[in-house]
């Protein structure tokens, strides 16, 4: 009974100052337990289920299921173990019950042990580089005590009982559960207490860029900015290395490593605590092995994320990385510890151009005389709206363009704006609130005055920005993408039995609003649909997003390229995209992989290259636009 209350006492005085960092941390401001229902969801599917770790990482997954649910099966096992101590055991082995339940529980410790120690073979000798350069020992002692768990539980049913065997095997599993207890704290199973709860408390909505709290609100500066929502999925993460794995910056030789990022911030806690006004941020990161990483929260590593959120859809412990990343952004975008040329530029043409690439309203204003669209006036069905790439880059004006043709084929009524300034999703993301919340505001007093209805635009992060990241000052009218547009008239658009085509999935379509179906309808009307190696939720980054796309040349292999040599492997004829930024940073990506690149078309453009040919043909769009780096 002594060794029972000296290893609950150790655990609880190892655990206790951990709780007591995520409860001083600051109140999350948006925090509602609201909707219920899918927080229960996402606990039953995530935690119970163990669905995202078996999907993503089949083999290796399903391992770890095992361990888990034989954690559960073993739980009543455990505590009467533990309950004996105390003379108060509950499941008699003579009777119907107990005995049927040790049999089960029986079955379950064969999985563990087998599944824990494959895990234990990965980590220490297959040793994917994700899972970082440095091993846990402790990790491998708590993998060992598991084991033990199990095999002394499983060997007692082979023995006669009363004998020293039986007592010996009996001390092995008391002492192996009892110095397993204490351990927890301090090394990465710390996850089997916290995140079931961290993955039933995340932030609702993927990738959700919080509000400031108020006008002393800058971001994540110091220590006494983080919230108690990052300090309990920072002291979450079990270092698996999924994120890593699936980091579009990671994997082409950035210095962002989003696990780091995260164990980063849980070494700043230990170090300074939740109240610390030493910065967060670091000029540069200072080198040294992960887990945990020393000083690695770097200005340099903040900005180098596409916030594609590949690392929050694969974690299964239910860390929001972007939003984390997009706090520190604004902790230095805010404060102008952030310096970089490329980003003072973007910045000042939005303010001043109200676009992302710097031009004169005049240009888009001929654009739209050129191409005869018409204003709208508050009759018409829909507001197409442009955006910065549809009005002002060459390449965006032809998606825009075949896009209207589709629309009058099918005799949808539209207008554009008079005049339309950028969403601010560059801004947004890059942490610059101020010029953010000027567009919002600016947008959403366009579309009041305009009495704009329902509004369909050709670039996701535009739908993603006004229907969401608008919400902090307002709500817009309806927005929808133009493949979900397509997509609902599909059967009024002609059939073509035209060439092969590889769909590339957009990030801020797929992942960020679970889009996939609609823009693959609309490819298949236009040919024969090929699936990319990665494509769904795990869809590669095309390097544009977080407003990289205007912060000029990238280190190491550039994100686009990747993406491109995977799409022109597939030996498809066309690269299909829903995204003009995608389109935009394949342009020339293609050409660079490929002697001989596929034809890259938007899925309207697709379209509308088998429609009847209108009186007034489509005029050679002007070239002289500047464009994103």
């Amino acid at each position: 009974m002594a060794s029972i209350l000296v290893s609950a006492g150790l655990f609880f005085w190892r655990f206790g100052p951990i709780l007591r960092t995520i409860l001083r941390s600051r109140r999350d401001v948006d925090f509602s337990l609201h909707p219920i229902g899918r927080r229960v969801w996402d606990f039953f599917w995530e935690v119970l289920c163990q669905g995202k770790v078996i999907q993503q990482r089949p083999l290796p997954g399903l391992a770890h299921a095992f361990v888990f649910w034989g954690f559960l099966a073993f739980a009543l096992v455990s505590l009467n173990h533990l309950a004996l101590g105390f003379g108060i055991g509950f499941l008699p082995p003579a009777s119907i019950v107990g005995n049927f339940y040790f049999l089960f529980a029986a079955a379950w410790a064969l999985l563990v042990a087998i599944s824990i120690t494959g895990l234990f073979v990965r980590r220490f000798f297959v040793r994917p580089i994700w899972l970082g350069r440095k091993v846990s020992y402790e990790s491998g002692l708590i993998a060992f005590l598991i084991f033990l768990l199990m095999v002394s539980y499983l060997a007692a049913f082979f023995v006669e009982e009363g004998g020293t065997t039986v007592k010996a095997l009996w001390w092995t599993h008391t002492l192996a559960l009892l110095i397993f207890l204490p351990l927890i704290p301090h090394t990465k199973h710390l996850h089997l207490v916290l995140s079931p709860v961290t993955v039933f408390l995340k932030r609702d909505g993927f990738s959700k860029i919080p509000p400031l709290a108020g006008d002393e609100d800058f971001g994540l500066i110091a220590g006494k900015d983080l919230t108690r929502l990052i300090s309990l999925q920072t002291y979450s993460c079990v270092e698996c290395g999924r994120c890593t794995e699936h980091c579009p910056a990671s994997t082409t030789g950035k210095v962002l490593n989003p696990k780091e990022i995260i164990l980063g911030l849980r070494t700043y806690l230990n170090e300074f605590g939740p109240s610390s006004d030493t910065p967060l941020l670091t000029e540069s990161r200072i080198a040294s092995p992960d887990n945990p990483p020393e000083k690695y929260l770097s200005m340099e590593a903040a900005f180098e994320c596409t916030t594609c959120g590949s690392c929050e859809f694969q974690c299964p412990v239910g860390i929001q990385h972007v939003p984390v990343i997009v706090g520190l952004r604004r902790g230095a975008t805010n404060t102008g510890a952030w310096e970089d040329n490329y980003g003072t530029k973007l910045f000042l043409a939005l303010e001043k151009n109200g676009n992302a690439l710097g031009l004169s309203a005049t240009e888009r204003d001929k654009f739209i005389q050129k191409q005869a669209f018409p204003i709208f006036d508050g009759t018409q069905e829909y507001c197409l709206w442009l955006g910065c790439m549809g009005g002002y880059d060459p390449k965006g004006r032809e998606i825009i363009a075949d896009f209207a043709r589709v629309m009058q084929h099918l005799g949808t009524s539209f207008g554009v704006l008079k005049k339309e300034k950028c969403t601010g999703d560059p801004a947004r993301r890059l942490g610059n609130d101020l010029v953010f919340q000027t567009l919002a505001e600016n947008g959403l007093k366009a579309f009041e005055t305009a009495k704009v209805r329902k509004i369909v635009a050709i670039c996701p992060h535009c739908v993603r920005t006004i229907a969401t990241d608008w919400r902090e000052f307002g709500v817009a009218p309806e927005i929808e993408h133009h493949s979900e547009f397509m997509a609902r008239h599909k059967d009024r658009l002609p059939k073509q039995n035209g060439e092969s085509i590889v769909y590339h999935d957009p990030c801020y379509l797929g992942r960020y609003q679970e889009i996939y179906d609609e823009p693959r309808a609309v490819v298949s009307q236009a040919g024969l649909l090929v699936e990319a190696p990665r494509s769904h939720e795990r869809s590669f980054c095309c390097g544009a997003g977080g407003g990289l796309a205007f912060l000029g040349e990238e280190q190491g292999e550039r994100v686009s390229h990747v993406r491109a040599r995977e799409l022109a492997g597939t030996g498809a004829q066309i690269v299909g995209t829903a995204c003009p930024f995608c389109n935009t940073m394949f342009r020339d990506a293609l050409t660079a992989v490929s002697d001989t690149p596929p034809q890259l078309l938007d899925i309207a453009q697709l379209t509308a290259r088998a429609l009847p040919a209108s009186q007034t043909q489509r005029e050679s769009l002007p070239t002289d636009s500047g464009g994103v780096h």
